[in-house]
């Protein structure tokens, strides 16, 4: 178990990619901080770790909170004593285009993807520096990487890519690492209401990726744990893409050309 002992905090771990990526650092042998604004799905994710022998804390916590993250990080830090592990999942995507959407929903956006991360990686970096130890991984998007529609939660994407960048180069000398994943569309539960008005949406859009399926959370997953790892351990500052392939070139576009 290659995360033995050490102390991950997941935000937006009460489902989806969160709910994931904590069963999967718990089986590596992590203790696992699980903080959502949606107590309740925390508490039931925090269950599933309970019921796998996995130490646990369900957290509530609007993470474009100042005060709700140091509060949260605070019960981790009195559980626990430190912080090795921060994933930054937690986002939300409302409103398309911006000649439509309202100033509200565009810093609510904003607000909770990527000023949710500077808020988080600034209550947890201080104990990492001073252990000299450390590792903060974000969940960004391909969207963050090129024009695909949403464009506050896009836009907020590619500043979490920037802030990641920018954190690995300056913390780096404490040996803090500091790494982006960008996923493709991942089936989670946020994709319900689509679901709901198209049972083929799925599918119409894995013709898009040249690997022919979209994503699931547990592949997202694993490539966090890859980063959480000492594995990983002179990686920082990458923006690795989980996307089936889909950044790769515009597969669509090219089979279109073949004539198929």
């Amino acid at each position: 178990m290659q995360l033995q002992n050490r102390v991950a905090v997941v935000t937006g771990g009460g489902s989806g990619i969160g709910r994931a990526i904590c069963r999967r650092f718990g089986a590596e042998g992590a203790q696992v901080a699980v903080l959502d604004r949606d107590l309740a799905r925390a508490q039931e994710t925090a269950r599933l770790l309970d019921a796998d022998g996995i130490k646990a804390l369900a957290l509530a916590a609007d993470v474009s909170n100042a005060q709700a993250v140091t509060d949260a990080l605070g019960r981790v830090l009195e559980k626990w004593d430190r912080v090795d592990i921060l994933v930054n999942n937690a986002a939300i995507s409302q409103g398309d285009d911006i000649l439509t959407i309202d100033e509200t929903t565009w810093d609510l956006n904003l607000n909770v993807v990527l000023k949710g991360v500077f808020l988080c990686a600034k209550a947890v970096l201080p104990g990492m520096i001073a252990q000299q130890r450390g590792t903060i991984i974000n969940i960004a998007s391909v969207n963050g990487l090129t024009g695909l529609s949403e464009e506050p939660y896009s836009a907020a994407k590619a500043g979490v890519i920037n802030l990641t960048q920018n954190m690995a180069i300056k913390y780096g000398q404490h040996n803090v690492r500091v790494n982006v994943i960008c996923p493709g569309t991942i089936q989670t539960p946020i994709w319900q209401n689509r679901v709901d008005k198209d049972p083929t949406v799925f599918a119409k859009l894995a013709k898009w990726y040249p690997l022919g399926r979209v994503g699931q959370p547990e592949d997202v997953a694993n490539a966090a744990f890859f980063l959480a790892s000492d594995q990983a351990a002179w990686i920082t500052g990458a923006v690795l893409n989980v996307d089936g392939g889909l950044m790769a070139g515009r597969y669509g576009m090219g089979r279109e050309l073949e004539g198929e």
